[in-house]
């Protein structure tokens, strides 16, 4: 044999231990991973009310300045309007999303 091939078989046997070695170890990975999941389930109602929360106070902030504005004679209520409307919308919807994502 000649030295290349005398370290290629080296090269491929230390590999073939490491490859050995680390697919041992996936187990603890996994369990990691399935315990934070599971810790982070556990925040998505939560996280998903406290959404609609402020997605209902953004609503009542919005009504109450776009009626302000309206009422004051300003005829440019369509912008402020679309603005607050859209910001309550997308609250809502991810608090939806959040919960669809995980499962809950």
């Amino acid at each position: 044999m000649t030295v290349k091939t005398k370290k290629l078989f080296v090269c491929a046997a230390l590999f073939l231990s490491a490859a050995n070695t680390l697919s041992a170890q996936t187990a603890g990975g996994t369990l990691g991973i399935d315990a934070a999941t599971s810790s982070l389930t556990t925040y998505v109602d939560p996280v998903s009310t406290l959404t609609l929360a402020i997605g209902a106070v953004v609503g009542i902030v919005g009504g109450v300045r776009v009626y302000i504005k309206w009422n004051s004679g300003d005829n440019d209520i369509n912008k402020e309007l679309m603005g607050w409307m859209g910001s309550c919308l997308f609250l809502v919807l991810v608090s939806v999303v959040i919960k669809a994502f995980f499962g809950v």
